[in-house]
């Protein structure tokens, strides 16, 4: 889809979606087993207070742990999205998805190589197509690349069918660009159903949603999504960004302040791996 239909859409579906905060659609992104619930990452309005860096503890279910990558054949279907990583000490993970775009990816791929720091990258299949080339690239640099669906639709509103040929045509192109097929799938607007799951463990893939969400996408201004992103740290946290579907420069800017402010404050940066439970 085109940066500013793709805009156009996000904003149509904003208020019908409502805040989907770190999870998405609230009835169906709670996660943690034994019905546990992970904390409402749903910003306030307007820049939040800047504050110190510091660790955090959140309830949600572990998504990365030690040991080799279960094989496809034999994910368990799940019912919620994965929403946090675990691991020794801070560790963070940042996604960024709609991509690749040849404005802004490139700008982000070399703040990430400056700093040496690896990221997940949700690409959307006619973007790829077009964009070889940075899928190459994210490869050459040790960034995972998972699959956000062909165009970018709302999943809910479509049939089995047609949301199988939009994961599965995104997962051929991510193959031939990055080498290899995608592990991690996340539901465009964070809409997720059962045939999302059940077609995404088929295809390998393990859903991926967020801990904290920038909300980028809405040109908030830099510092604001700075803010969020720093207020939002702490172990474990998946924060969702964007490097398409509109102009993200300010997500580009942002990148370059508060990565270094991460590091300082002690945060491995990684990517996520997978393991069943």
């Amino acid at each position: 889809m085109k940066k500013d239909q793709l805009l156009t859409r996000r904003r149509a579906l904003a208020a019908g979606l409502g805040a989907l905060g770190a999870a998405g659609a609230a009835g169906l992104l709670r996660a943690g087993s034994g019905g546990e619930a992970g904390p409402s990452a749903a910003p306030a309005p307007g820049p939040p207070a800047r504050r110190p860096l510091k660790p955090s503890t959140y309830r949600l279910q572990p998504l990365a742990g030690q040991g080799p990558p279960a094989a496809a054949d034999r994910l368990r279907v799940r019912r919620e999205p994965l929403l946090r990583m675990s691991g020794i000490g801070r560790t963070m993970v940042l996604t960024f998805d709609d991509g690749p775009d040849p404005h802004y990816t490139p700008d982000i791929l070399r703040t990430l190589r400056e700093y040496d720091v690896r990221a997940t990258f949700f690409v959307c299949g006619e973007m790829a197509a077009e964009n070889r080339d940075l899928l190459a690239r994210m490869a050459d640099d040790g960034h995972v690349v998972g699959n956000h669906t062909w165009s970018h639709p709302l999943l809910t509103t479509l049939s089995r069918a047609r949301i199988r040929s939009e994961m599965e045509r995104t997962s051929e192109i991510i193959e031939k660009a990055y080498g290899e097929r995608p592990r991690w799938f996340r539901a465009p607007y964070g809409a997720w159903n059962r045939a999302a799951f059940q077609l995404g463990a088929e295809l390998g893939m393990e859903p991926l949603a967020w801990t904290v969400d920038t909300l980028d996408w809405t040109e908030p201004g830099t510092r604001t999504i700075v803010d969020r992103v720093e207020g939002g740290a702490g172990p474990g946290v998946v924060v969702l960004a964007h490097d398409a579907g509109g102009d993200r420069s300010q997500s580009v800017r942002a990148l370059r302040d508060y990565l270094p402010h991460l590091l300082d404050a002690g945060y491995h940066l990684t990517v996520p791996r997978r393991y069943q439970v």
